[in-house]
């Protein structure tokens, strides 16, 4: 009988046999979660292997912002990451033709893989912010599934198009400029176009990292908050401002290298189990 239970109860908590087909997925766990866990804030694990305790609500509205795509239940964070997308906005608001930011997806509400879309956002400090100016902060929750951002980029990511303007530059560059912030992936267009047009004070471009995508919004990153010790921080970013990487991600853009023969296939990544996940997310997810 103990021997029964003890296995009915590593079923349950999905540690038996890491990765076993009969294991519920992590995402399936974590998306099934309409509310944050009854925890004090924390975030546990890497920004692509974790999850969020005591996830805190953007509020759907504000006076400069709006959280957008309700319908996926993604604006929760940590509770820095929520003070400084607030921050943002207000500076964003400070720009010709912005009234506030759009925000997208953050995390689910107690973080962890999301049944669809990215691989990261698993710690309430990712967040996406739209390229499309909040120029109106009125939308209603069905506007708010209907509506699109805009693409910044022109020729497959290598240029920024004519949506393109200086308020993004300077929006981007305050977000890159809080302390609290690791990186701001964007479309390599958009960081070389920056390098070029900086006079001022380049140290912040040391976080505007060239990658994939990442036209359509720029996502922030948070670095773990001070004192979370069971929250892992990225490698820092390279030294120097960056710009000769993104011209080097342009120019293979433009004139692709040929394909390496000897370049090993890439392999499936394996879904997450609970298992695979740091042992606090277990609590996290077990929480009433």
């Amino acid at each position: 009988m103990v021997r029964f239970t003890t296995l009915m109860i590593a079923l349950l908590l999905g540690l038996a046999m890491p990765g076993h087909a009969a294991d519920p997925l992590a995402k399936q766990l974590f998306g099934s979660k309409s509310a944050p866990s009854r925890h004090k804030p924390a975030a546990f694990g890497g920004y692509a292997k974790g999850c969020l305790a005591g996830g805190v609500a953007l509020p759907e509205s504000g006076p400069t912002w709006q959280a957008m795509r309700l319908s996926r239940n993604r604006n929760w964070g940590h509770p820095e990451t929520i003070d400084f997308i607030k921050e943002l906005s207000r500076a964003a608001a400070r720009q010709p033709g912005w009234k506030g930011i759009y925000v997208g997806d953050i995390s689910q509400p107690r973080g962890g893989p999301m049944l669809s879309g990215h691989r990261s956002h698993q710690i309430g400090l990712d967040v996406d912010v739209w390229m499309l100016p909040g120029h109106r902060l009125n939308l209603s929750r069905a506007a708010r599934e209907s509506i699109s951002s805009i693409s910044l980029r022109r020729a497959n990511g290598a240029f920024v198009n004519r949506n393109w303007t200086r308020a993004h530059h300077e929006i981007i560059k305050a977000a890159a400029s809080d302390r609290r912030v690791a990186r701001i992936f964007v479309f390599p267009g958009a960081k070389v176009q920056m390098c070029k047009d900086e006079r001022g004070n380049r140290a912040w471009l040391r976080k505007v990292r060239p990658w994939w995508g990442h036209h359509y919004h720029f996502h922030v990153r948070l670095a773990c908050p001070r004192g979370m010790r069971a929250c892992e921080n990225q490698n820092p970013p390279p030294r120097g401002d960056g710009c000769a990487e993104a011209q080097e991600w342009v120019n293979n853009i433009l004139n692709p290298p040929p394909p390496d023969p000897n370049a090993p296939k890439p392999k499936k990544r394996r879904e997450y189990v609970l298992a695979d996940l740091p042992r606090q997310c277990v609590s996290v997810l077990q929480s009433p």
